[in-house]
């Protein structure tokens, strides 16, 4: 599975490259806060909302910790899609962040 740090997707934001996110925690905690420029689509239905993706475009998975997005990124890999993981997810994030 690609894995990606947090260190490594915000200096890509500072950077300003436009990354395609993808925030597979719950409604509820991605009201909490999230990554600026984040789609949710939490873990449950990601395989209903897989034709809203492209198989030709890299997503970076975020979650809480780095659990649920691995098991997103390993189901999107699987499906032919092009996923990495961002490794420690919203706990260890320290960008800005959106609510």
């Amino acid at each position: 599975m690609k894995e990606i740090t947090v260190q490594e997707v915000q200096q890509s934001i500072e950077n300003g490259n436009k990354l395609n996110l993808i925030d597979v925690r719950e409604v509820s905690e991605v009201q909490e806060g999230h990554v600026p420029g984040s789609i949710n689509i939490p873990l449950g239905l990601l395989e209903f909302r897989l034709p809203e993706l492209d198989k030709n475009t890299p997503y970076i998975i975020i979650c809480r910790s780095g659990g649920r997005s691995g098991q997103a990124t390993e189901f999107l890999n699987y499906q032919g899609y092009n996923a990495t993981n961002m490794v420690g997810g919203m706990l260890a994030w320290e960008g800005k962040v959106e609510q």
